[in-house]
């Protein structure tokens, strides 16, 4: 039986393009069999300028099985990302990675099915189910973050918090028993994203990530009817279960168990990386935490409840958020498969080429920031965001297939920061440098070690 996420069980994909198609492509082969997936995954940002300098912003790679065409630069961010021409496929480009952990998730459909499903999906971030999941922030934050004080491991503590809020917003309910299982299900299931062996062995990090979602789908799958039927119910789960297409149909049961999947994996996974990041730059730069700080107890007191009104206020913190973001975006590179033929930085790219983009390697260009390296929210003010090419920081992704829980990632963050730093004050040891993770989310390997002092 052909796999998920192979091209015999997808006959609708585009054949593939061969190394022979893209030979004309500069750009480097690898190692045997492994290609250049292990330099990839060991330092993309730094793989990725080194191949920039020294093939310029059109390159060919052989990562994760296939050769790979990468193309740079913001200009190409728009054009892949806005795909005004609909050259791009997000499903096919995702696909080979992730059908068998996370197949029919928004990322990986397509045009006309994707806009129906997202506009379906859409119903959990209106502003009524928005205003309850600042209620439940507000009270989890308020009752969690007092508890963090001394030595803290920040990166697992936080991923337990937004596992929490998941489990509040998404769910309507706490996890309870259930927590830890499903914890690990999603922990395995992204590190089995970017495993080496793509087939589900027993005890290889794929036959991991496959139980895992079997697991999910055991726990999602029997709650569905109960929560159609009940019109009560808020959270973002029985929102999904009640959701029509346009056509006026529901989304059948394993499309829900799909995207809930997908949805709380992205919530999850891609704001414990990045309110992680941000926490690490606000301790390595006092002054600005300073700065946050003042910002915060000018909106609301020490630890009380930010109203949904008050979240346009936190400017400063959605910069230095913003800025965290561009210095280690939550996805480091995003592929996509091209439907046909089609031209770029004087190269012709066939149909079927494997195609990608890293915000991780433009977000430090010095044609698009100065001084990319150095940590500075004022990037983002109006005045020095004027002229700056859209498409030069794009951590949420762009076009149709924009991150949907883009403001529930702002809202969450700005929450957290203000219950966090109106009440403590990060710090780390002189000297102190985290060794990254860059794939498949960055995260630090140690866990970030970090003191919360009472104020």
């Amino acid at each position: 039986m052909a796999l998920a996420s192979s091209e015999a069980a997808n006959p609708h994909w585009t054949p593939r393009a061969t190394a022979r198609d893209l030979a004309h492509i500069p750009g480097e082969n690898g190692l045997p069999i492994v290609g250049t997936t292990l330099r990839v995954l060991s330092d993309p940002v730094g793989y990725g300028k080194y191949l920039v300098d020294t093939y310029g912003k059109v390159f060919r790679t052989n990562a994760f099985g296939s050769p790979t065409v990468s193309m740079v630069g913001a200009e190409a961010n728009e054009l892949m990302l806005f795909d005004r021409d609909k050259l791009f496929s997000s499903e096919q480009g995702w696909g080979p990675l992730l059908n068998l952990l996370f197949p029919r998730g928004l990322m990986l459909i397509d045009f006309d099915h994707h806009r129906m499903d997202r506009r379906a999906l859409g119903v959990a971030f209106k502003p009524e189910p928005m205003r309850g999941y600042v209620a439940d922030m507000n009270r989890i934050f308020a009752d969690q973050l007092p508890k963090w004080r001394g030595d803290l491991l920040f990166y697992p503590a936080i991923k337990q918090l937004t596992l929490d809020v998941a489990a509040s917003s998404f769910l309507g309910v706490p996890l309870g028993p259930e927590a830890d299982k499903v914890n690990k299900a999603f922990v395995d299931m992204v590190q089995a994203s970017v495993a080496p062996i793509r087939r589900p062995i027993p005890f290889t990090a794929m036959g991991r990530g496959a139980a895992g979602r079997k697991y999910l789908i055991g726990y999602f799958g029997p709650q569905i009817e109960e929560r159609r039927r009940n019109p009560n119910r808020q959270d973002m789960f029985s929102q999904f279960c009640r959701a029509t297409r346009d056509d006026g149909s529901h989304m059948s049961d394993g499309e829900i168990v799909d995207h809930m999947i997908f949805l709380m994996m992205a919530a999850h996974d891609t704001i414990t990386s990045s309110v992680t990041s941000l926490v690490w730059l606000l301790a390595k730069h006092p002054e600005w935490q300073e700065k946050i700080r003042a910002e915060c107890l000018s909106i609301a007191p020490a630890g009380s409840a930010i109203a949904p009104d008050q979240l346009d206020s936190f400017e400063l913190t959605e910069m230095a958020f913003k800025e965290a973001l561009r210095l280690i975006p939550p996805v480091p590179s995003m592929p996509r498969r091209a439907l046909r033929d089609f031209e770029f930085g004087g190269y012709k790219i066939p149909a079927g080429a494997s195609v990608g983009i890293s915000p991780a390697t433009v977000h430090k260009m010095p044609e698009y920031w100065e001084k990319p390296e150095i940590f500075d929210p004022l990037r983002f003010t109006p005045e020095n965001s004027k002229g700056r090419h859209k498409y030069a920081w794009v951590p949420f992704g762009g076009g149709a297939h924009m991150c949907l829980g883009l403001h529930f990632a702002y809202m969450q963050m700005k929450l957290f920061i203000h219950h966090l730093l109106t009440q403590a004050r990060v710090g780390v040891a002189d000297g102190y440098q985290p060794e990254w993770q860059a794939w498949p989310i960055p995260k630090p390997k140690d866990g970030l070690r970090v003191r919360m002092v009472p104020l």
